[in-house]
Formats: C-alpha cells, structure tokens, sequence
C-alpha cells in the first residue's frame, strides 16, 4: 500500500515539473501586440436650437440632498413635526381611542381588520394573490424637471 502512495506522488511531481517546464516555455514565446490608440468621438451633435449639453450635475452630498428632503418647509431647518409627521399620522391611525397611547387591543384590532380584508374567500388562510394586496403601496416617484421637451412637429414638405 505505501509503494502504491509513494507512486502516485512521484507521478504527481513529475506531472508537475512538466507543467511548470511547459508554462516557462509558453511566456517566451511572443508578447500579444498592444492595444490600439482610443479613437476620439466627434461626431457633431447639432440640434435646430444649437450643439446640444449636458445639464450641470449637483453639487449636493447625499447627506445634503436627504437633509433637504425632511426640511418640508424649505427653511434650512427641521423641526420635530417634520421630521415626526408621517410617523404621527401613522400612528394615529391605529391609536382608536386617542389616547395618545397604543394599546395590545388596539394593534390586534387593525391587524386582524387588514388579515379579514385581504382574506377573499374567508378561509381564515392567505393566499399568495391575497397576501400581496397587504403590501404597501409603492413610493411615489418624482418626475425629473431636467428633462428637455420632445419636439413633436413634423416637417413634411
């Protein structure tokens, strides 16, 4: 048993001296030709109202633009409301009694009226069609305001 281990490594090295022979032998040979120059884009860009530009990109950092995005009013300040309104809101929703507090009741209540809603069939089970009318909505998405009007004049002749 130990010549049949002692055979399988002297294999194993020879395999791997020939390779490393054969590998040497390979990065002599000849060097793959260079890359070509980058050629330059200069195809005109001409429009009816003149060569067309890019729109200057904004300056702001990502803190700076989140910032301007909980400052609802505008005034280089937030305040608690605005940062706290959407959660306010929510939570008023599913405080009943207004209280002000949340109550285990009060929790259970809606979510067992949002499980019964969803439930269709009223099998006490949901569905993965049903279960996916309990998703919240997507978020709205603004419009980009740089966008260039298309010209939807035609010249015909």
């Amino acid at each position: 048993m130990l010549r049949f281990f002692a055979g399988a490594a002297a294999c194993f090295l020879f395999m791997t001296g020939i390779f490393l022979i054969w590998q040497s032998r390979a990065e002599g040979l000849t060097a793959l030709p260079a890359a070509p120059a980058p050629r330059a884009f200069n195809a005109p860009m001409i429009s009816a109202a003149g060569p067309l530009q890019a729109p200057e990109a904004s300056s702001k950092s990502r803190e700076e633009k989140r910032f301007s995005r909980a400052d609802k009013n505008k005034d280089g300040k937030i305040e608690t409301e605005e940062l706290l309104g959407a959660r306010r809101k929510a939570f008023a929703k599913l405080d009943a009694n207004g209280n002000g507090a949340l109550s285990f009741e009060e929790w259970a209540a809606k979510t067992i009226g949002k499980f019964q809603g969803a439930d269709k069939d009223r099998n006490g089970a949901l569905t993965a069609a049903e279960y996916a009318t309990t998703a919240p909505p997507p978020p709205k998405h603004r419009t980009c305001s740089c966008q260039l009007p298309v010209d939807t004049a035609s010249n015909d002749d």
